[in-house]
């Protein structure tokens, strides 16, 4: 990177809660956010909004337009009216980016379903512009009323990581100052977790630790489908006030093999931790906050491909999925959340399966990393605010 990038706040709402003060107090315990919910009659177990916030987010609809609006995109305005609200921006000129890897999924399902019961074929005059991804970011750059460029897309479960790499792009080339970026996932259809399932990955285990991320000796598929959203506002350089700071960006792809593969050692990934940690010494990463959706290929994939880079400089490895599951788009999101949550908070959160890991002392360099289908990944390398501290 040519410069860093300040985050000067965040917002988010997901099981664990819609404030900063919710989601810590819940990190620090070992509740989960996973409820049985029926989907086409059959119990599932999904990682899901309280119904406290799920009221809150859906008092939006009395805004006039918004009662049309599918949940994603009034959780992409929820968090992301209270990330903005945080800061002093004086003119309207940033950009948004907010992206989502299903995207309007409820409406999707409700239309379609109109279309095919309906004896004439009948679709509702809003089935398409309350359907398209750009809908997302563009009814928040219409709530917040701004009046810079409005981007929507879809990159898998690496989508709101690859939101961020967009805005920092646009910021270092000049063009924008300051971004708006994140994830939003409203996944707990009857569709989606029928494609989940298709795919044999859903978490069937009974245990009191339903999705066994990072435990490596696990002898099936735990991965929990969740819902959720997360933003951040980003600034160019190293503000005094930012809340964290992006100080390397790591992307790459791997080669398909299989529609949803990942290589043995995750080759994508030693490519992007390599390029976000840049000229940084191995041994002064403190974390890395990992994918590790549960799976059994994808979690042991992701931590060969850590071994292979850090060999016996392994930092403290941690995920927050075995709470909150796979939120899709959202995830990479979240992910960054709960690192700056342990910056600020100088503590680490272990994950229950990965037991005897030494924890860091002080907390400076933390490592995230998303990936989605097609081996999309991304790594960001997030920071303590130096500047903050004098």
């Amino acid at each position: 990177m040519k410069e860093k990038i300040s985050i000067m706040s965040m917002a988010s709402v997901s099981a664990l809660g819609s404030s900063d003060k919710q989601v810590w107090a819940q990190y620090l315990t070992k509740k989960q956010g996973f409820k049985n919910k029926t989907f086409n009659g059959k119990k599932t177990l999904v990682s899901a909004l309280s119904d406290a916030d799920w009221n809150a987010v859906n008092k939006l609809k009395e805004t006039p337009h918004y009662k049309d609006l599918d949940p994603s995109v009034l959780l992409a305005i929820s968090v992301s009216r209270k990330a903005v609200a945080k800061l002093s921006w004086k003119d309207n000129f940033f950009g948004i980016n907010i992206g989502s890897s299903r995207g309007a999924t409820t409406l999707f399902e409700k239309y379609h379903s109109e279309f095919l019961t309906h004896k004439n074929g009948y679709v509702s005059t809003l089935s398409s512009p309350t359907t398209t991804l750009g809908n997302i970011s563009s009814w928040v750059g219409h709530d917040l009323q701004s009046s810079g460029p409005t981007i929507s897309h879809s990159i898998a479960c690496s989508t709101a990581l690859h939101a961020i790499l967009n805005g920092i792009a646009w910021i270092t080339s000049g063009m924008s100052d300051r971004f708006l970026v994140g994830g939003s996932e409203a996944s707990n259809t009857p569709f989606t977790v029928a494609q989940m399932r298709a795919l044999k990955i859903y978490s069937n285990d009974k245990s009191a630790y339903p999705c066994q991320t990072l435990d490596l000796n696990k002898k099936q598929n735990t991965m929990i489908l969740g819902e959720g959203a997360a933003v951040f506002c980003l600034e160019k350089g190293t503000q005094k006030e930012a809340i964290a700071v992006i100080e390397g960006i790591g992307y790459a792809t791997e080669p398909l093999k299989h529609n949803i593969s990942i290589s043995t050692n995750a080759d994508c990934f030693q490519k992007s931790m390599t390029m976000a940690i840049g000229s940084v010494k191995l041994d002064a990463i403190d974390i890395v906050v990992m994918h590790a959706p549960g799976t059994l290929k994808g979690d042991i994939s992701e931590h060969n491909a850590i071994k292979q880079l850090f060999k016996d400089k392994i930092p403290a490895l941690t995920s927050n999925k075995w709470k909150i599951g796979h939120t899709l788009g959202a995830s990479g999101g979240l992910s960054l959340e709960f690192a700056i949550h342990m910056l600020q908070h100088q503590k680490f959160i272990e994950i229950p399966f990965l037991k005897g890991q030494k924890h860091p002392n002080k907390i400076k360099k933390i490592l995230v990393n998303a990936v989605g289908f097609g081996g999309n990944a991304v790594s960001l390398l997030v920071s303590i605010n130096q500047k903050k501290l004098k």
